[in-house]
């Protein structure tokens, strides 16, 4: 397979399957198996930077320092970019976002600031441009090494759908039929092909770029699981989920490694 077939094979099989997966857990209302998947999703994404992204971006950058500027810069950037959007929602001093947030159970990147009062309409903007980056990152990494493309994607598919499940549950809420949720989420599940297509096409001439890239991925991956998803786990404090946690988590970066080791091998 050339590298442009494994990115547009990658980003449908991603937004079909994270969509499908999310109908499934959303539509049935598996409130413990998305829970599970969170902290999966949470080792996918910390294995997949620190054990194959950060070490390929290292590798192509000449300069470390550099490079660990760019994953700070990029960390505050997806800071910043969640308190306009959180701002944006928050018109007066009582704002239903800090409200909400101790009684809400484990939800996702999108769901944690969608089910305070965004429309579904609104919702489906955020996550189709979210999707777009996920198809630039995924383009990134296979144009870098066919290797890191494919545990790339396994990591933004894992976290993808718990965050999926969450715009279900707000599409739902805001009034969609199941239908109309399920048809929404995949249209917009195409923006990741679009990503990476362009991606593919702009990163040819531009292959200095691919380091500084990589360096974003990572921190937007860092970001999403450590201020968006960790916070969520410590809300169920018994030893039980501790364990059950901690042991996902574990699987998660497990899992990533397996994979690694069985493409390498390959």
């Amino acid at each position: 397979m050339t590298v442009l077939l494994w990115i547009v094979a990658a980003s449908l099989l991603g937004g079909v399957l994270s969509v499908a997966c999310a109908a499934l857990f959303a539509l049935n209302a598996r409130t413990h198996w998305v829970n599970a998947l969170v902290s999966y999703a949470i080792g996918a994404l910390l294995g997949a930077v620190f054990l194959d992204i950060l070490p390929e971006a290292i590798k192509l950058s000449g300069n470390i320092t550099v490079l660990s500027a760019t994953i700070l810069g990029g960390i505050l950037l997806f800071f910043t970019l969640e308190k306009l959007l959180i701002w944006r929602h928050c018109h007066h001093d009582h704002c239903e976002v800090h409200d909400h947030e101790a009684h809400e159970p484990q939800k996702s990147h999108a769901s944690e600031h969608g089910a305070h009062g965004r429309s579904g309409l609104m919702i489906m903007v955020g996550d189709t441009f979210h999707n777009f980056v996920d198809g630039v990152i995924i383009a990134a990494a296979f144009l870098t090494d066919i290797h890191l493309g494919i545990v790339t994607s396994l990591a933004i598919i894992a976290h993808e759908i718990p965050q999926e499940v969450g715009d279900f549950m707000i599409l739902l809420h805001s009034g969609y039929s199941k239908a109309q949720a399920l048809l929404l989420n995949l249209v917009s599940s195409l923006a990741t092909l679009v990503g990476g297509v362009l991606a593919y096409y702009a990163l040819q001439s531009m292959q200095g770029f691919v380091p500084t890239l990589l360096a974003l991925a990572a921190a937007s991956m860092i970001y999403v699981a450590v201020a968006d998803l960790i916070p969520g786990l410590h809300k169920r404090t018994s030893l039980r989920d501790t364990v059950e946690q901690v042991v996902l988590i574990a699987l998660g970066i497990s899992s990533i490694f397996f994979v690694n080791l069985a493409v390498g091998n390959a």
